[in-house]
This record gives C-alpha cells, sequence and structure tokens, in this order.
C-alpha cells in the first residue's frame, strides 16, 4: 500500500494524543498528577494538539476533504465513520476535564470520573482507528487481531513517554512512576511489534493469482503484459512495493529507535545519570518520534491488497 505522509502522522499524532488524555485521567485518580494549572495546560495543550493535528491531516488523504464530515454518516457498517464519530464524542468529557484541571484545580472526585470516561473514550477511539485497517479481509497484512494490540499498545506507550518528559520538564515527583510505566510499555510494544511481524512473515497465502483468476487447474499463472500502459490509481495506491531488504532494514531502525534507544534513556535517567534527566526525556521522544513513524511507513508499505493479484504479483 502507498505509505501517505498524511495517514501515518494522523495514526502516529492521533494516537499518541489520545494515549496522553487516557494516562492524565488515569494517574490523576491515582494521585499520581497533580492538579496544577500550568502543568494542566502544557499536557492538555500537547494532547489535544496531537489528536487536532492528527484527525485535520487525515483529510488531507481524501479527495474531497470538504465532504469529509459525510463520512461521519454511515457509523452503522463503516468503522471509518465510526471513528470519527468516536472522536467527536471524546472531545466533551475529555475537554470538561482539561477545564476542570486547568481552571479550577480539580483533577479527582466528580472531574476524575468525567476523566476516566474520557480515557475509555479515547481508546474507543484509537480502537476504531485499528479497525479501519483490521477490518479489511483484502489486506492480509492488516486483518489479523495484532493490528487492534499493536495500535492500542502504541498509543498509551507514546502517550506515556510524552508524560514522562513533561513531568521531568516539571520536576514532578512521581516521574520516576511514570518512567517505569513508560518502560513497560515500551518493552511491550518491542514485543507486539515482532509477534506482529512474524505473524505476518510466517501466515499461509490467503490468495494467489491461480485462485483470483480462477484458472489454477491450468497450472502455474503468471503476467505476460500488463493490463495497463502506465500506472493507474489501484498501482498508485495499493501496487507500492518495498524490497525485502530494504523492508529488514527498516524494521532495525524502527525496532531500535522507537523501543530500544527511548527505553535505555529510561534506564540512563533513572539509574546511570539522574542529573541529565531531561536531557534523556527529550532523546527518548525524539528518537522514539522517528522510530515509531518508521514502522508506521512500514505498517503501510508492506501491506499488500489481493487486487495487485492481476497486476503480477504471485501470491498475498
Amino acid at each position: 500500500m502507498h505509505p501517505a505522509k498524511s495517514v501515518i502522522f494522523f495514526t502516529t499524532g492521533s494516537g499518541a494524543g489520545y494515549g496522553m488524555l487516557a494516562w492524565l485521567a488515569i494517574l490523576a485518580l491515582m494521585g499520581y498528577q497533580p492538579a496544577d494549572s500550568t502543568y494542566g495546560l502544557f499536557a492538555f495543550g500537547i494532547a489535544f494538539g496531537l489528536v487536532g493535528g492528527g484527525l485535520l491531516s487525515s483529510t488531507f488523504h481524501l479527495g474531497h476533504p470538504e465532504r469529509a464530515w459525510r463520512a461521519m454518516s454511515q457509523w452503522r457498517s463503516s468503522w471509518l465513520s465510526r471513528e470519527g464519530v468516536a472522536a467527536i464524542a471524546t472531545f466533551g468529557p475529555t475537554g470538561l476535564y482539561a477545564l476542570a484541571w486547568i481552571f479550577l484545580n480539580e483533577n479527582q472526585s466528580l472531574a476524575g470520573g468525567i476523566g476516566l470516561i474520557g480515557a475509555l473514550m479515547s481508546l474507543i477511539t484509537v480502537y476504531c482507528t485499528s479497525m479501519i485497517y483490521g477490518s479489511l479481509k483484502t489486506i492480509p497484512a492488516w486483518f489479523t487481531k495484532w493490528t487492534r494490540v499493536a495500535y492500542l499498545v502504541f498509543a498509551m506507550m507514546t502517550g506515556a513517554v510524552l508524560l514522562w518528559f513533561l513531568s521531568v520538564l516539571f520536576n514532578l515527583p512521581e516521574a520516576a512512576t511514570i518512567a517505569r510505566l513508560s518502560m513497560f510499555f515500551l518493552a511491550l510494544g518491542f514485543i507486539v511489534k515482532i509477534i506482529y511481524w512474524r505473524a505476518v512473515d510466517n501466515a499461509p497465502a490467503t490468495s494467489t493469482a491461480e485462485s483470483a483468476t480462477g484458472l489454477g487447474k491450468l497450472g502455474k499463472i503468471r503476467l505476460i503484459e500488463s493490463p495497463h500502459s502506465e500506472d493507474n490509481y489501484l498501482l498508485k495506491e495499493m501496487g507500492f512495493r518495498i524490497a525485502r531488504k530494504h523492508a529488514g532494514k527498516l524494521r532495525i531502525i524502527a525496532l531500535v529507535l522507537g523501543f530500544v534507544i527511548p527505553f535505555l534513556a529510561i534506564c540512563a535517567a533513572l539509574y546511570g545519570l539522574p542529573q541529565f534527566q531531561l536531557l534523556f526525556a527529550g532523546f527518548a521522544v525524539v528518537t522514539g518520534i522517528v522510530g515509531i513513524v518508521t514502522e508506521r511507513w512500514l505498517f503501510f508499505a508492506e501491506a499488500k491488497h489481493v487486487v495487485t493479484l492481476y497486476y503480477g504479483e504471485s501470491r498475498i
């Protein structure tokens, strides 16, 4: 599949934002987040900025962005529509929670309950986003439970790392707890991604050129001549190919930058050189962003649509 930049930013940016919103509510109820106006303004500002920016960027991939609102009318059958409805609904409780936190210095009791509803809605929205891809039987690499698991785990992981950076920036006493939480989800994300790649790589072919054309009884099918003299929409969007050797290198880059280095940076901040916590926190965020963007680019670039069987692909 063609890895559109707008969709990559949408899935990574909004996921991190929703992860932050979820952790803000959960950790506040546990007593690990101060009801401080300045801290709340920065935390919710970053979270809403990522969510809003991600959702806005997703419309750039549409043929007619001005008609994006119409997509929400098909919520009974479309995961894209459900994602849009859930995203808008999430702004209600999370917005009220942010106002209570920033202007009333309150993030527990009634406000905490509203925040917890917002956290649940945030995770539901991420789940709906994952199902936009995970429900597509025509793309076997996405049609797996690990797509849903990865989206949810990565949202919580990136949200936790960003929140740790803020806690270090504001010198919160709970920063060490959030750091350990981030380490757990970085390790979990690493494992989930490895399992996902192994599941995709070792999955049996669901379709072949022989089964797609119905000519398998005649023997091996191969393309003699392309059905088009130049690339059409299907080939541009669904016929994107990446060499196996390049994919292997990019997988290593995604794992090292997205999971390993942030994990080691947090370890160094906690147990090695705590006086450089802020430097390590910033480094973890920057490398993590590069790694997750690489991972998400691969998520799209490595996926093959069954329609490519009619354009020379032998099996999917």
